[in-house]
Parts: C-alpha cells; sequence; structure tokens
C-alpha cells in the first residue's frame, strides 16, 4: 500500500521538497493513516517537506469531544503542530439555510484555508481515497450527471488540494491502521443508512461486488481515468474556441460573440458556457443542465429582453450581438 501512495504522489506531483502541508485530520482510519504515512515519507523518503495538522470539531455527536483530544494527544506526542476549531454545524446550517453535510464541508474547507494563510503553507492533504471516489461518481451517476461527473475525486485541485490517498482503498487503509496500531476514531453515522452515500457505501458497493464484479472499485476508476483523459483533450479544443468567441474578459464579465457561439456544435456550446461560468466565478456549482439548455436557447432565438440567473451570483443576456455573462452586482 506505501508504494501505492509514493507512486500517486510521484505520478501527479502532489508533495515536492520544500511544501509546507496542513493535514485535515479528523480522528478516523483515512485521516490517521494520511497523517501517519506523511510523517513516514518524511522520515524515509528523500522529499524534504513539513507538516501540521487541521480539526475541526462540528459539535454534532457525542463522540467529537474524544476525536479532538485523539488528535491533540497524537499530535503533542508526535511534535507535530495542531490546529483545532471547535464550531456548530448545526446553528450554520440553520442560518445559512443549508444541509448539515454542505455546512460541515464549507467550515471545514474554511478553516483549512484560514490554517493556510496563518502557517504560510502551500498545499492542504485530505484522507479521500479509492471508495470515497467511487461512492462519489456512483452518486453523480444516480443524479443524473454529465461527463464531468464520471471524474469523480481528482488526486489533486487548484496545485493546492492533495488527495495521496486516492488509488487506495477502505480496506487497505483499515489494514494499514492495525499494522501501526493507530486505533483510530470510528464515526458510527457512516452505518446510517438514512444518507444516500452511505446507502452506496454499505449496501450498493457490496452487492456490486458480490453479485456482478468483485473488482467494481478498479472498474469505476478505470472509467473515471478515461474520462479524465478525454474531458482533457476536449478542455483544450473549447479553450481554443474560446479564444476565437470571446469579445471581452474583466474580472466581473466576459462577453461572447454571438454570431461565432451559434457556429458551434451543441457539445461545444454546452462547455463553452460552462467554461466562461468558471472562468469568471471559478466554479459551475449549482448550474444544472437545465441551465445551460435555457441559456443555449436564449442565444439562438437572440432574444434580447431577457436575462436569465442559472445561480444567485450570474446574470446571463443577449444584447447587440454579443453574449454577456456578468456578475449580479455588475447587471446594468
Amino acid at each position: 500500500m506505501e508504494e501505492k501512495i509514493l507512486k500517486t504522489i510521484k505520478e501527479y506531483r502532489l508533495i515536492e521538497s520544500g511544501d509546507k502541508i496542513i493535514v485535515a485530520v479528523s480522528g478516523g482510519p483515512d485521516s490517521m493513516c494520511l497523517l501517519h504515512i506523511l510523517e513516514k515519507i518524511r522520515k524515509e523518503q528523500n522529499l524534504i517537506f513539513s507538516i501540521c495538522v487541521a480539526h475541526v470539531n462540528h459539535g454534532i455527536r457525542e463522540e467529537a469531544e474524544e476525536e479532538t483530544e485523539y488528535v491533540k494527544s497524537y499530535c503533542e506526542a508526535h511534535e507535530i503542530e495542531c490546529y483545532i476549531k471547535k464550531v456548530k454545524v448545526k446553528e450554520i446550517a440553520r442560518k445559512e439555510k443549508i444541509g448539515l453535510e454542505e455546512a460541515g464541508r464549507k467550515t471545514r474547507y474554511e478553516f483549512f484555508e484560514e490554517v493556510l494563510k496563518k502557517t504560510d503553507a502551500n498545499k492542504i492533504a485530505t484522507a479521500h481515497q479509492l471508495n470515497d471516489k467511487v461512492e462519489t461518481i456512483l452518486m453523480n451517476m444516480i443524479r443524473g450527471c454529465g461527463p464531468l461527473g464520471l471524474k469523480g475525486i481528482e488526486p489533486k485541485r487548484e496545485d493546492k488540494y492533495i488527495r495521496p490517498l486516492l488509488e487506495v482503498t477502505r480496506a487497505e487503509i483499515e489494514e494499514y491502521c492495525k499494522k501501526y496500531s493507530l486505533e483510530p476514531k470510528m464515526d458510527a453515522s457512516n452505518q446510517n443508512n438514512e444518507f444516500t452515500r452511505n446507502k452506496i457505501r454499505n449496501i450498493l458497493i457490496p452487492y456490486l461486488e458480490k453479485e456482478f464484479n468483485p473488482s467494481i472499485l478498479k472498474a469505476v476508476d478505470q472509467l473515471s481515468k478515461i474520462t479524465v483523459e478525454e474531458q482533457n483533450y476536449l478542455n483544450k479544443i473549447v479553450y481554443t474556441i474560446y479564444q476565437q468567441v470571446m469579445l471581452e474578459e474583466k474580472d466581473e464579465k466576459i462577453i461572447l460573440d454571438l454570431k461565432k457561439f451559434n457556429q458551434q456544435d451543441i457539445v461545444i456550446k454546452k462547455r463553452l458556457i460552462l467554461y466562461t461560468i468558471n472562468k469568471l466565478f471559478g466554479t459551475t456549482q449549482n448550474i444544472e443542465k437545465i441551465h445551460i439548455e435555457d441559456i443555449i436557447k436564449l442565444c439562438e432565438r437572440n432574444i434580447g429582453n431577457k436575462y436569465l440567473t442559472p445561480n444567485k451570483k450570474t446574470k446571463i443576456f443577449v444584447r447587440k450581438g454579443k453574449i454577456c455573462v456578468m456578475r449580479i452586482n455588475q447587471y446594468p
């Protein structure tokens, strides 16, 4: 398993000499394995990098305090710098009118960014592994995703977030924890099958392994890697066409040539819209298939007295042969 992780690190250039890495640690098997193996690599391999730990106590489960103490004690025993934040995720979810899972994720990543600035670190390592990746892909498929949803979780995001465990399975990680007597804390909520991800983890994947393919994790991962290769190629084509279609590009707006846009194939049109929105906001979150289709209709019909708001940040309208994609507070 250790060789597999080293191969992932080298193949995707996740860690380089001189890096300062924040390790996101919950106290569970995945994150404790990640912390332990990064310590091991740092001491045994020809890689000079430093690590510190970021831990968030969500204040939801009774075991949360015990997990926080476990992470704190481990870091003290191994002389690892540790940053801990306690939050009330239920209150955050209620105030912001979002789900518990989304509120927890938002809070964690905000804290990771805080620690990044405070410590002058340049990377954040999270403990996503192969099972997580496959669960994400299956969940996306069930919801009716396009090709982008088949990518799942990637080893590196924004050259900042790294996932060294992405090629290893949950079973391998649990075996590693036993081998090195790590005694991680187990999250009982992972067994609650009221949640879609837990149903996929505890019911669907074991069923697929038993009845169809014992190597289902490997098979779905292979699908993901093929998709990534093809998406990377298509992205190059879209970038070239974007340069031809784009008339103006500023922080607050991007303007495209309507005629040139309408001349493109439907596949390219969809990707141009996503590329433009991502260029403006750094994400296409909450942009659904129906939004893309509505934007294309607006452009094809050249409707000049109507605008679309596919999310709370974006307004898109057609005017005088131009497609305007703007931040909402910039709309004239």
